[in-house]
């Protein structure tokens, strides 16, 4: 018996690595979920996740949910300074 009206699942994103095979999972929960009457919503979702959805163009399809807590961006290990070709590594 379905109830009337959309029912929504929310998937606490944040421990979700962003790479292709995570896209290829949430989508294919998703069409899952829709097949049943069901929505899925990410919450969570790290910046890179988001960039992601948005590059492979399923930012509408796996929406994500608005509220709760700002993220916080963690800052990238390895990136190197700039600096002049004379100068010495740090």
């Amino acid at each position: 018996m379905n109830l009337p009206g959309p029912r929504t699942i929310l998937c606490d994103a944040s421990a979700l690595d962003p790479d292709a095979a995570t896209i290829d999972a949430l989508a294919r929960l998703q069409l899952g979920s829709r097949r049943v009457g069901l929505e899925l919503r990410l919450r969570n979702a790290s910046g890179e996740l988001q960039e992601l959805l948005a590059f492979v163009g399923l930012e509408e399809v796996l929406r994500l949910e608005v509220g709760g807590q700002p993220e916080q961006r963690e800052q990238r290990v390895g990136v190197e300074e700039e600096r002049e070709l004379g100068d010495p590594p740090p």
